[in-house]
């Protein structure tokens, strides 16, 4: 996917390939209706704040009555837009696997939008004035990297996507020591849209591009998750990766970049989301260990309750994040409200679990009573007294069903998600029947609580940075020389022609360094001194051969073997830097102090001039067990949204059962 690739039919323009930004899936439409809301706010934003520098500026009563009347029309507007887009971000079900909805659905981040960005004329006038070539012979090479972002902006669903956006952020520090000058602005604005607000943010450094990128690498891992076959092992194995991978990409995004101007990228912000793709994480694995089955032993029940109890516990505290301000008021209701589902869901399965272990547990004369003890012991904070922890488990397990299932019925974008509801309602009745399966129901009554369940965990879910998301890559400009020497740090004299003639093959200098060599030792009385060499020069060509990447031996070797005639070295000298002056702020985010910002955001994109084009020869294209009257089953599974009883894990040995009909020998 991120190899230069060649079309048919001789042409030797090529390409690189994204997904195809104008097929029709799910995921394109979301973003494509990310994008067109993103443009309505921005609109909405720039008459908001000519509204309010309205009213500051003018004392006429009338005057101030209209503009009023205006901006309640705007911030009604700009609120039905955010509503718009909290949609969208609760859109989980596009994310999901299309060929498996027999698990809760879990949440995916959506890819940050950006506008395209020029680098032509900026690029090639920065190669003009500071290196003092000609600019037009990169314009291939600029084509190339705007091709690369182009691509960015919609990566496939793959590891080879990560690895698009991988190969672009590998790219970007080459370009900043390139072209970005701590003295010069570049007059390249990068604008990035807040995720969950779609606010915009424009900054001219590139910080924010190195986020923002990032954070779509995240995005992207999460997806990948969320799309995983989570009915087999293998399908897993992947979510569990994926969603590690993104944890570890935002931990990597919140240490590194502190201080970006977008509130999805904010210190809090980014905790928050690392805890719900670890929690997440958990999740699956969770799932991994019940997927062969759960076995109806003792021990077995009480080691899935304690992992169910660690999953509740997790997803609490992701439900707490979500609910303190200002977060609160950024992330989608549905987040928060999936979060508090899940919660009650896992603690209510944990006592299930436990209630399961000690109604339909016969001790048989092989098991060691004295270790059931313990392990029953261990399940609790404190050992609850007499007999009274059966029937309190099942009662606190139907209770939390229940709460699940209000919780959910009071967002509504839960309410599209069918496979949800089946779920909880499968669990709710499968605790109902184990309560209705007792010989003599009033040994449910008057009993005290059930005490809380300890979280534990043999597998515990941990941050991953991918090795994916550093890769090594070709400078675009290599053409210009080393990075460490020509840089956009450096200033340089423009190239200097000097005549070397040898005098008994003496060139009168020698030369010491890497790549480009320098000339040091330089005999003042020899001819190329008087043709104005100096000594900490540095030779860039010779004749008509660019040696800026020859070491030593290979320019002295060019000069071994010439005449008395001589032949034209090509040198540059490093000029004192001026102290790095700080550049004027460029960032602009809601109705922040502007600077550039408004010039970027008002620019349309229709009215470029022809200079400010890009300027390239190839195509600009984007490829694209009960022991009571019934008999106890061997193995426990987990009930799930399947009607149909057709599926693998639905037929002998349950993995995942159907919630219709409710298996008597399963666990949820």
């Amino acid at each position: 996917m991120t190899d230069t690739l060649k079309p048919g039919g001789g042409d030797s323009s090529c390409f690189r390939k994204g997904c195809n930004p104008f097929a029709q899936t799910g995921r394109s439409k979301l973003q494509n209706k990310r994008a067109s809301l993103n443009q309505q706010i921005i609109k909405q934003m720039r008459m908001r704040a000519g509204a309010e520098n309205l009213l500051r500026a003018t004392s006429n009563n009338k005057v101030k009555e209209m503009v009023l009347l205006e901006l309640s029309y705007v911030n009604s507007n700009l609120q039905l837009l955010t509503g718009e887009l909290d949609g969208l971000n609760s859109s989980v079900d596009v994310y999901q696997n299309s060929q498996e909805t027999a698990n809760i659905p879990l949440i995916a981040l959506g890819l940050k939008e950006t506008k395209e960005v020029d680098f032509s004329a900026p690029f090639k006038d920065f190669i003009s004035e500071h290196y003092s070539e000609d600019g037009s012979r990169y314009e291939d090479e600029i084509a190339d990297l705007m091709d690369l972002r182009q691509a960015c902006r919609t990566p496939s669903r793959t590891e080879a996507g990560v690895e698009l956006l991988s190969k672009y952020s590998s790219h970007l520090p080459l370009v900043e020591s390139r072209f970005f000058s701590p003295n010069r602005p570049t007059g390249i604005f990068f604008t990035w849209y807040d995720s969950f607000t779609g606010v915009p943010v424009c900054q001219q450094n590139l910080s924010l591009e190195k986020a923002s990128v990032l954070f779509n690498m995240a995005a992207l891992y999460s997806q990948i998750g969320t799309r995983s076959n989570r009915q087999s092992a293998a399908g897993l194995e992947e979510a569990i990766s994926s969603f590690q991978k993104a944890a570890g990409i935002l931990n990597h995004l919140k240490e590194t970049y502190t201080h970006i101007p977008s509130y999805d990228m904010s210190p809090a912000m980014l905790s928050m989301l690392i805890r719900l793709m670890l929690a997440q994480a958990q999740e699956c694995l969770f799932e991994k260990t019940a997927l062969p089955g759960v076995r109806n032993h003792f021990s077995s029940l009480m080691k899935m309750a304690q992992e169910a109890a660690k999953v509740s516990e997790i997803y609490d505290q992701v439900h707490q994040s979500m609910i303190q301000m200002p977060i609160k008021d950024h992330v989608p209701f549905f987040w928060s409200t999936m979060s508090q589902v899940k919660t009650n869901h896992y603690r209510s399965m944990a006592h299930y679990f436990v209630a399961s272990a000690l109604l339909d547990h016969e001790l048989n004369p092989r098991d060691d009573e004295d270790q059931q003890e313990k392990t029953l012991s261990q399940v609790y904070d404190k050992f609850p007294e007499g007999c009274s922890a059966p029937p309190a488990h099942i009662r606190r397990a139907i209770l939390g069903h229940e709460e699940a299932l209000r919780i959910y019925s009071l967002c509504h974008n839960l309410n599209k998600l069918d496979a949800l509801q089946d779920i909880l309602r499968a669990s709710h009745q499968r605790s109902l029947n184990k309560y209705s399966e007792s010989e003599n129901e009033e040994e449910f009554t008057d009993y005290m609580e059930a005490p809380d369940i300890l979280p534990k965990t043999e597998h515990r879910a941990e941050m991953e940075f991918p090795a994916a998301a550093k890769v090594k890559v070709t400078d675009f400009f290599h053409k210009l020389g080393p990075v460490s020497v020509f840089s956009a740090k450096q200033r340089w004299t423009a190239p200097r022609t000097v005549r070397c003639r040898p005098e008994d093959r003496d060139v009168g200098f020698t030369l010491k360094g890497e790549s480009p060599v320098q000339v040091v030792s330089l005999d003042p009385l020899c001819p190329a001194a008087a043709d104005g060499l100096k000594e900490g020069d540095y030779i860039v060509a010779v004749g008509d051969t660019d040696c800026k990447w020859m070491s030593v031996g290979d320019v002295m070797r060019l000069l071994k073997d010439v005449d008395e005639e001589g032949i034209d070295i090509q040198v540059v000298s490093l000029m004192d830097s001026n102290p790095p002056m700080p550049t004027k702020s460029a960032t602009f985010s809601g109705n922040l102090p502007k600077t550039y910002s408004m010039i970027c955001l008002a620019h349309n994109d229709q009215d470029k001039s022809s200079k400010s084009r890009k300027v390239a020869k190839k195509s600009s294209f984007l490829s694209w067990g009960l022991k009571n009257k019934l008999k106890s089953a061997s193995t426990l599974s987990l009930p799930t949204a399947d009607h149909s009883g057709a599926l693998p894990w639905n037929k002998p040995r349950p993995t995942f059962p159907s919630s219709s009909p409710y298996n008597d020998g399963a666990l949820y």
